[in-house]
Order: C-alpha cells, then sequence, then structure tokens
C-alpha cells in the first residue's frame, strides 16, 4: 500500500501526464483533422503549409490560452474556498470575474478595437475591477470584533455579481455590432480566436499569481485552523487574507481579460482535486491548476467537435457540467 505523500506524488504525475497526452488530442481535433503523423511532421518544422498556419497559428495558441485560464481559474477558486471555508465559493458566482469583465467591457467601449498594445494592457485593468469587487466585498463583510465573516463574504459577492452584470447589460447597448458580437462570444466564455499575443499578455500573470499561491499556501493552511489559532501561531491573519485575495482577483482577472467568465471552474476544481490529494493547500494548489487545465482543454476539444464543422463556446460546455455538480454540491452541503 502507497502512503500518503507517494499517493499524492502519483496523482500529479498521473494529471502531468495527461495533460500532454489531452494536448495532442486538442491538436487533432477541428474544423480541419490532422492526424498524428501529420501533427509530428509539423512540429519537426515540415508538412504543408496549411497544416502549419493550422496548428501553430491557431491550434496551439487556443490549446495555451485554454490551459492557462483553466489553472488560473482554478487555483482562485481553491484559495477563495479555503480563505472563506465554503465549498461553494468561485470567483465566478462571487463576482470576481464580473468585475473584471466589466472594466474590460468599458476598456472595449472606450478603445473600439483590440489592438497590439490594448492586449497587453487589457489583464492590467481586468485587474483593477476585479480588486475594486474584492475590496468591497471584503469590507462590507467585516465584522466588528471577528473579522471578515465568511458567509457574509460569499453573500455580498453574489448579490455584487448580480448588480455588475445587469449594469452590463446596459452597456452593451451602447456597442456597435462588431463589438456586441464579440462580447457575446467573450461572455459565453470563447476561446475562440485565440492567437499568441493573447499567450504572451497573461502568461507572466498567470505563472507569477500561481507561483505566489504556491509559497502562500501555509499561510492558507494556518488559516484554515482559525484566526485565533493562526495568531497564536504568529501569523499575521489580516495581511495574509489581503494577500491571498490580491492573489486570487489577479488570477481570476487575467483569465477573464482573454477567455470571458468561465463558470463552475473555480468550484468543480477544487473539489475534485481535495477527493484526489487531500487539504494540504500545496499540494491542493498545484493539483486544481492541473485539473482545471485538463477540465476547460477538455470542454474546448468537446466544443469543437459536438457541433462540427460549428462550434460552440467552451464556457457553454463547462457550463453544462458545473452546473449539475453545483446543485450536488448544494445538496451535499444541507
Amino acid at each position: 500500500m502507497l502512503d500518503r505523500k507517494a499517493k499524492v506524488k502519483l496523482t500529479i504525475s498521473i494529471l502531468m501526464i495527461s495533460l500532454p497526452l489531452l494536448i495532442l488530442l486538442a491538436l487533432r481535433v477541428g474544423y480541419s483533422d490532422l492526424s498524428y503523423q501529420e501533427i509530428v511532421q509539423i512540429l519537426l518544422g515540415r508538412g504543408e503549409s496549411t497544416q502549419r498556419l493550422i496548428l501553430m497559428s491557431f491550434r496551439m495558441p487556443r490549446i495555451m490560452i485554454a490551459i492557462l485560464v483553466g489553472a488560473a481559474f482554478a487555483v482562485s477558486g481553491c484559495i477563495l474556498q479555503g480563505l472563506t471555508k465554503n465549498p461553494l465559493a468561485d470567483p465566478a458566482i462571487m463576482g470576481v470575474n464580473a468585475g473584471g469583465g466589466l472594466i474590460v467591457v468599458l476598456f472595449m467601449i472606450g478603445v473600439g478595437t483590440l489592438d497590439f498594445h490594448s492586449i497587453f494592457v487589457m489583464p492590467i485593468f481586468s485587474f483593477v475591477g476585479s480588486m475594486v469587487v474584492v475590496g468591497l466585498i471584503y469590507t462590507l463583510s467585516q465584522s466588528k470584533y471577528k473579522g471578515m465573516n465568511p458567509n457574509r463574504f460569499i453573500l455580498n459577492g453574489i448579490a455584487l455579481n448580480a448588480g455588475i452584470n445587469g449594469l452590463m447589460m446596459i452597456l452593451v447597448l451602447k456597442m456597435d455590432q462588431d463589438q456586441h458580437d464579440f462580447l457575446a462570444r467573450w461572455q459565453a466564455g470563447s476561446i475562440w480566436g485565440a492567437h499568441w499575443d493573447l499567450v504572451i499578455a497573461v502568461l507572466p500573470w498567470i505563472v507569477i499569481g500561481i507561483g505566489l499561491a504556491i509559497i502562500f499556501s501555509h499561510q492558507l493552511d494556518l488559516l484554515l485552523l482559525g484566526d485565533a489559532t493562526s495568531m497564536t501561531l504568529g501569523l499575521n491573519v489580516k495581511r495574509a487574507k489581503r494577500i491571498l485575495l490580491i492573489i486570487a482577483a489577479s488570477l481570476a482577472a487575467s483569465a477573464v481579460s482573454v477567455s470571458g467568465s468561465i463558470a463552475f471552474v473555480g468550484l468543480m476544481a477544487p473539489h475534485i482535486s481535495r477527493k484526489l490529494v487531500g487539504n494540504r493547500q500545496m499540494n491542493l494548489v498545484i493539483t486544481s491548476a492541473l485539473v482545471g487545465a485538463i477540465l476547460v482543454l477538455f470542454a474546448d476539444i468537446i466544443a469543437r467537435f459536438i457541433v462540427k464543422p460549428a462550434e460552440l463556446p467552451t464556457g457553454i460546455v463547462v457550463s453544462i457540467i458545473g452546473a449539475p455538480y453545483f446543485i450536488y454540491l448544494l445538496f451535499k452541503s444541507k
């Protein structure tokens, strides 16, 4: 029998092997299917020019975006569930995604069309929007004597999420047809049309964010013991919570800026990971990132295949999977 550490290592290893295999499948399927032999030839610098264009300019950046946003939403949800001690916490449900999305919509109305420079600025604007929402939720959730109230944190997030989404619908009326079409795809959680500029724009945000989440995972372990116990062990509770909230917001915001709000990834991935590796936060963060990446990439493959030659937005496929899982969690938490 394997001990706990060996099981965790085996689980993470299996996930790390599964992800490249899924990438190969994602490279193969699409409007024009490619054989594995053709994929190998293209990766070796051979193959037809049309096939190289399909693989390197369309499918590869799309796969990278799917992996990055899946990992980002998953780790953001993992942090929020740990901070609130609530299994239903998710950046999409709590308004973190909506805050970033609102600023992106305002940014789109302001710039008209997205050029090379605006693509790189967009994650920053999205981060500002998410931080404003997180700051509001955090402030409104403070109790006079007990600090942040986790239940109030969730409820305030849900309320702000509803209000922001209503405001976004009003702003849609200010858009021209091209902006409206882009926003419709973006709100549905579509990674169609991903290109290397988007990958480069969000890559540092997400890599650094996940790295910081791993570094501060020990503090999240202490916070799960309760504020009083954490302070006894020497942790600055308010500072730790603020840092972790900033990390969660930055991850969700950077993902939202390129994919729209893909709901339920931040809810499902930490739950699945918790069943696989337990509650130690470092293991949970790493596993959540891998599970989230696999989940979004798998959903994108289904989105490309299920109504071929047309495509569904990836976010819709994730929601079809995630909505029943959310209902299951609600019944389980009774």
